[in-house]
């Protein structure tokens, strides 16, 4: 064999160490990746779970009077005993004392109490107001009858709910539809990719035509809601727009999760808090008064104070809903301002990378 042959065959470059070494499988990272998403399934439907049925069934479970605003009127001495006997039950009422008969139907037409125990000469007499909460003003009918011995007690229903829906049942069901629009509505205006202005007007927009439909089919066609009509419209797309803007301004701020972040307290809080089916003063504390400060919860009583009340006491939840509707319809702009500064700023920094070389 000649030398060049030799110093080629003598020269072969050694493998290198890395060659030696099993090559990684693409598939593991994807694998451990998959892993995880399992475990976060598994572990996260079972909270939810857990969080939906403390949140829906725990109220209802606890659901009684606490410090449930109740008049008293009549003679000063007569007054005083039927106090003492409605305090007996500890904690379940908050005693409003008014002179007579008239009074005490000013305060429930004012939304100040649910009802009025009347003393007069014949008994007992029951004042209430079945269009604050059906479920109340038979609660207060069978605490006076039981006060009463058993006797039979004259009851009026000062304002009686709609005769069309006496139990409230189209009222209280009107919440959750309304609910999801609104978080639909939120939602639909992110995944499109609307922002600012443009996101502002579809939502506004959105929630006015619901509130044009939802008071054409409780009010008009099932006969749920008295009063306004135009009033009415106004309640429902005012709080179809507290939750949209809520939602949509969570998203505009923290990205998609705000979808999934404002569902969830609108939805898990804000309904089953609103006391929509019984009164804010029969959950638990401070559940009633969480569910107040909440859109949906907001959004019942103003409904019911627009519709049987001549609009008494709709000043609080008005403002509740305009102030949900007016941080999200601000975080909005917010966020579509950081978002174009920041799209903005992406340009100018790559054009000053050097070019790489050859």
């Amino acid at each position: 064999m000649s030398a060049t042959s030799a110093t080629h065959t003598g020269t072969a470059s050694p493998r290198s160490p890395q060659s030696s070494q099993p090559s990684q499988s693409p598939q593991q990272p994807a694998s451990s990746s998959h892993g995880r998403h399992v475990v976060a399934v598994v572990v996260l439907v079972p909270v939810l779970v857990a969080l939906a049925l403390w949140a829906f069934a725990w109220p209802a479970a606890r659901t009684a009077p606490r410090d449930l605003p109740l008049g008293v009127a009549g003679p000063a001495t007569a007054v005083t005993q039927v106090q003492k006997q409605l305090e007996e039950h500890e904690g379940a009422f908050e005693i409003h004392r008014y002179a007579d008969e008239a009074a005490a139907r000013d305060a429930i037409e004012d939304r100040t109490v649910y009802g009025a125990v009347v003393v007069t000469e014949q008994g007992p007499k029951l004042l209430t107001a079945s269009a604050a909460s059906p479920f109340v003003a038979q609660l207060l009918q069978q605490a006076v009858t039981q006060q009463a011995g058993g006797a039979q007690v004259r009851t009026v229903d000062v304002v009686p709910a709609a005769e069309d829906d006496p139990r409230g049942s189209a009222l209280t069901s009107s919440v959750l539809p309304l609910t999801l629009a609104g978080i639909a509505a939120g939602a639909v205006v992110t995944l499109l990719g609307l922002r600012g202005r443009r996101a502002i007007v579809a939502l506004v927009g959105a929630s006015a035509l619901v509130g044009l439909v939802a008071a054409t089919l409780a009010g008009s066609w099932l006969g749920a809601l008295t009063g306004n009509w135009w009033a009415q419209a106004g309640a429902l797309g005012l709080a179809t727009l507290a939750v949209g803007a809520a939602v949509a301004g969570l998203a505009a701020l923290l990205g998609p999760a705000g979808i999934g972040l404002g569902g969830l307290l609108v939805m898990l809080l804000g309904n089953p808090f609103s006391g929509a089916a019984t009164a804010p003063e029969m959950l638990p504390d401070p559940v009633g008064t969480i569910g107040q400060w909440l859109p949906p919860g907001a959004g019942v009583s103003l409904l019911r104070s627009i519709s049987f009340f001549d609009g008494a006491a709709a000043s609080g939840p008005a403002l509740t809903l305009a102030w949900w509707a007016a941080l999200g319809l601000g975080a909005i702009l917010l966020g579509s301002a950081l978002k174009g500064r920041k799209e903005a700023k992406g340009p100018t920094l790559t054009e000053h990378e050097p070019a790489p070389a050859n």
